[in-house]
């Protein structure tokens, strides 16, 4: 027999009754029921009940071992009875009697119960990630991750595309966050940059000819941490296309997404085709970029009604209007509660009418609302009797945030919002550029590497405000997965752009010399997307914080509280690369 097992702890069945076994895994629970000693015994496989009997060995050993000791026990299988089966375990129909005992690592008191789901809080979890991971549901969780990124392999092969390695020890990057950076011993006072993403280099590969390229690609940011966001460290799907116009990246992505959703969503529904929303139709209708479309809702610009209003508090601003059906049987709480939500997103208050049966408004604000307003409100909106209007005014980017949020909560709220489905689309058409409110100066808003729609003679004729760049994102329930874009593959363009955004030729030249040498080597046009592995593993597993689907994460404050990083180097390290430092005097 092998020296630790027969058998894993989720084999065994019913057909296995009266086999000698040999099990190995770690002690998840004891009960002690009328003198009979009842384990169950947990490895990567599952759990099996051990049963140890008083006066016997393994009753001695068992009994006085800690929860999760790593042990070996040999036994006898025998059937559970009819009475006795647990439903819920594959291995419910039979238990292991156990004659003999071997502890193999004994575990000190634990800062924190395995099996259960108590409160305990996140930072004493990633100190013991180690025993964090034993839990359920977190080895569920990265065991989904496995299988999602096996999948993806598998299927971006057979789409056609080749999976390549690119570096990680670089130069800087043009991604926009901070870069980490690794001192040079070899080459004093010069550093690495650990890359952002693979972006130049998987376009790079698109002009020596590889036609289709994907990775599993590790990404380095310095930046802050959020519910969606690891700090430090995250995997992406890096996808590179050469010949390509943005329906030729969208096909096989959307065919991947439909296809990994179905298979790991637990059954709930994904829609596709994928709907394509321009980028300002989806500020207005949803007040975001990456709209949940769960949320059967459309906000609506009532601006121009309000134009000369004497209603102060619409008079000269941005309006929007959320009209919400079917709010007849709610309580006046049902509106304080959505105006106490509208306040911790920023908002003073939220403004609201509910429409009569006669087709009058009542509320709040209805007295400051004219003929003229109520009726033109009934016909925009297409306003009945049953429906409430809550209204949303400012500057548009505030009205967006707040109205955006309140839209979901709202259908919500009031039955208007899907269950167990995953709605994709895509966001497109993007502006290429924006006026910086402090500087007033033109700058990129998105995507500076990415094709103008028109080209040149967009750069060269149009109002830099009105250009459109050929880029677009992949959003899933209110979660961005990925951006994405057409690359500017022409240097004459790409300089031209940059221009525009107030980058000299020679700036251009100096920092992106690498990207520009190889356009004039004969680029094919290319693009390319990258979504987030961590957060589609995230959607899948119903997570609401990405953490939960990593391994071993860093914390808010970019730590890693089990191993000790980052850590201080000694004089002798520092000296060898070169390094002095200089630390920032206390406040």
């Amino acid at each position: 027999m092998h020296r630790y097992r027969s058998h894993t702890c989720g084999e065994l069945r019913a057909s296995d009754v009266g086999t000698d076994v040999r099990l190995s895994g770690w002690l998840h629970n004891r009960r002690d029921l009328g003198g009979i000693l009842f384990i169950d015994l947990r490895d990567h496989y599952g759990i099996t009940q051990l049963v140890a009997r008083p006066g016997t060995p393994a009753y001695e050993a068992l009994d006085r071992l800690s929860k999760e000791s790593t042990v070996r026990v040999d036994g006898k299988v025998v059937s559970r009875g009819t009475e006795n089966v647990n439903p819920d375990l594959p291995t419910g129909e039979v238990e292991v009697e156990v004659g003999e005992v071997e502890l193999l690592g004994a575990a000190a008191p634990l800062p924190f119960t395995i099996n259960t789901e108590d409160g305990v809080n996140e930072e004493r979890r990633l100190e013991y990630r180690f025993l964090d991971l034993r839990r359920e549901r977190m080895h569920r969780n990265i065991m989904l991750r496995t299988a999602v990124i096996s999948a993806i392999r598998h299927k971006m092969t057979a789409l056609g595309f080749n999976e390549m390695a690119t570096p990680i020890l670089s130069a800087t990057s043009p991604e926009g966050a901070r870069d980490f950076v690794v001192p040079s011993r070899l080459n004093p006072g010069k550093f690495y940059a650990l890359p952002q993403a693979p972006q130049q280099f998987k376009q790079l590969l698109m002009i020596s000819g590889f036609d289709r390229y994907f990775q599993i690609a590790p990404c380095f940011r310095d930046e802050d941490a959020r519910a969606d966001r690891s700090p430090g460290e995250f995997y992406q799907l890096d996808v590179e296309m050469s010949f390509v116009e943005q329906e030729d990246v969208f096909q096989p992505i959307e065919k991947l997404m439909t296809e990994l959703f179905e298979e790991f969503g637990n059954g709930r529904h994904v829609t596709s085709p994928f709907p394509r929303i321009p980028f300002r139709e989806a500020m207005l209708k949803y007040g975001s970029d990456k709209p949940d479309l769960r949320a059967q809702l459309e906000l609506v610009d009532i601006t121009d009604i309000f134009e000369g209003s004497e209603f102060k508090a619409f008079a000269g601003k941005h309006v929007r209007a959320l009209p919400v059906p079917d709010v007849s049987a709610q309580p006046r709480k049902f509106f304080d509660q959505l105006g106490d939500f509208a306040v911790s997103q920023g908002a003073k208050g939220l403004a609201w009418v509910r429409v009569n049966e006669d087709g009058s408004l009542t509320g709040p604000i209805a007295k400051f609302l004219t003929e003229e307003n109520v009726a033109e409100l009934t016909k925009r909106l297409s306003l009945a009797s049953g429906h409430a209007v809550f209204f949303g005014a400012g500057d548009f980017d505030e009205v967006s945030k707040i109205m955006g949020a309140v839209r979901v909560e709202a259908a919500k709220r009031a039955g208007h919002f899907e269950e167990d489905v995953f709605r994709f689309c895509w966001i497109v058409d993007f502006p290429m550029y924006e006026r910086d409110e402090e500087t007033g100066k033109i700058d990129f808003s998105h995507n500076p590497f990415s094709m103008p729609q028109g080209g040149l003679e967009a750069l060269e004729t149009q109002d830099p405000l009105d250009i459109l760049g050929w880029q677009y994102d992949i959003v899933c329930n209110g979660v961005e997965l990925s951006s994405g874009a057409i690359r500017n593959h022409e240097p004459e363009i790409m300089l031209k752009a940059f221009e525009i955004a107030g980058y000299d030729r020679e700036t251009v030249e100096e920092q992106f010399a690498g990207m520009l040498r190889a356009f004039r080597f004969g680029a094919p046009p290319h693009g390319g997307i990258a979504p987030g592995v961590d957060r589609i593993v995230m959607l899948l597993a119903d997570e609401p914080n990405i953490r939960e689907t990593i391994a071993f994460p860093l914390n808010g404050n970019a730590q890693d509280l089990m191993m000790g990083a980052p850590t201080e180097l000694d004089e002798t390290r520092l000296r060898e690369l070169h390094l002095s430092v200089r630390k920032p005097q206390p406040k």
